[in-house]
């Protein structure tokens, strides 16, 4: 059912004019309509939250985008730095996506990410946050997630994915896998989100060079700090001294 537009007579043309181009995003999404009266400051604050929520959402998957991944990435590496609590990143790779693209078609293509997006949510708790970041490429942010449960986390995710059929057209069904690399955020430690990334990717690497559909994390936190993060540490020690 399309949204309800508000009587915007009285409103600037272009102010109107933008108001209906949001509200067609929301209805589009599937969105429900917002709430309170049109026109009010209730109803345009759900409009806001609408747009927000759009946002920060892969369009055919529903799961978090670049964009928010980056964010949640970035509060994450900020909390285990505070805290000392561990935290797991998993960098994700469809393998052999293309091949699925060329022989069923970008319609099949998409059947499989929606697929793989579900398996991924299905296997994690609702505290962590899955992400859509690349064309055929996912990660998850797990926080509290120690050494000592991690590995089992990352193939409970392998193997669900690996197990599942996915239904491309009329009688026709696929299979699919993941290769999966991992890190464990540095604890105590004021690291960054592309070094965390680059750390998981590195491993996710090893896995596509070692036959694909295979888990590689690093074995613990990395105990080693970098260049970069001690020069952060050392910063943040200096900033603590003025104060």
């Amino acid at each position: 059912m399309p949204l309800p537009a508000p009587d915007l007579a009285s409103a600037a043309p272009a102010s109107a004019l933008q108001l209906e181009q949001a509200l067609q995003l929301l209805s589009q999404s599937g969105q429900a309509a917002p709430a309170g009266e049109p026109g009010s400051p209730a109803w345009l604050q759900a409009v806001i939250d609408g747009l927000v929520e759009l946002s920060s959402r892969d369009a055919l998957t529903g799961l978090a985008n670049r964009r928010a991944f980056e964010l949640a990435l970035g509060r994450e590496i900020d909390r285990v730095a505070r805290s000392g609590e561990p935290a797991l990143l998993l960098t994700l790779d469809i393998d052999h996506f293309k091949r699925v693209n060329d022989t069923w078609g970008h319609s099949a293509g998409d059947q499989v990410l929606r697929a793989v997006a579900g398996a991924l949510v299905d296997s994690v708790r609702p505290m962590d946050l899955v992400a859509r970041v690349g064309g055929e490429e996912f990660a998850i942010i797990l926080p509290n997630c120690g050494s000592a449960f991690g590995g089992t986390v990352a193939e409970r995710v392998r193997r669900r994915v690996e197990r599942m059929p996915v239904a491309t057209g009329p009688g026709q069904q696929i299979t699919c896998t993941v290769s999966i690399g991992g890190a464990f955020a540095p604890q105590w430690v004021r690291s960054t989100a592309a070094l965390w990334v680059e750390r998981a990717d590195q491993q996710l690497y090893l896995a596509k060079a070692q036959g694909r559909n295979l888990v590689r994390l690093e074995p613990t936190a990395v105990s080693v700090v970098s260049n970069e993060e001690r020069r952060l540490l050392f910063e943040t020690f200096q900033f603590q001294d003025h104060e």
